[in-house]
């Protein structure tokens, strides 16, 4: 039996393992959230090309997670330790599943044309997708923490009701 002290990749996986375990989807919902009114906005605009939508949702993500992460160094975490690569390094992963969030809805539009969708399906395509994508992360994140059955159920249907809000605001806006 191989000790863990002895084994560098044991060490790694049991790293991996705690960071996996301490995990904050809170990214992934925002991020959810703000793919979602991408699109919205997007859908106000009337036709474009769908790679524009594929880029604006993944470009949008970046941007909102290098904000995040240069709030997370630069504000809270600044006055309580020094920067160092590590610190850097976590900040950069912990922020990371805002850009992971934009993933499927722009997916979604990429596939979209395969699907025989024109753009207005490929609209509702990504918008549905991503407030899917929101409820799942929320779900993720509450099941991680050891919630009960009555917290997850909860949080899905606030994060769905958010959703729809969402949703609401695209037939007012477009209609």
């Amino acid at each position: 039996m191989t000790r863990t002290g002895n084994d560098p990749g044991a060490a790694r996986r049991t790293r991996r393992a705690e960071r996996r375990a301490q995990a904050d989807y809170t990214g992934g919902v925002y991020g959810s959230m703000l793919a979602a009114s991408v699109v919205i906005g997007v859908g106000t605009l009337g036709s474009f090309p769908r790679i524009e939508l594929v880029l604006l949702l993944l470009l949008t993500g970046l941007v909102f997670w290098i904000a995040h992460v240069h709030a997370q160094l630069f504000g809270a975490r600044l006055a309580q330790q020094a920067l160092d690569r590590r610190v850097v390094l976590h900040v950069c992963r912990d922020e990371w599943p805002i850009v992971k969030a934009a993933v499927p809805p722009a997916a979604a539009v990429a596939v979209s044309p395969i699907l025989g969708l024109d753009v207005r399906g490929a609209l509702w395509l990504a918008l549905a997708v991503a407030v899917a994508g929101q409820v799942g992360w929320s779900v993720a994140a509450a099941l991680r923490a050891g919630a009960s059955r009555r917290l997850v159920a909860a949080t899905a249907l606030v994060n769905l009701l958010l959703g729809l809000l969402i949703i609401s605001f695209k037939i007012v806006l477009t209609h």
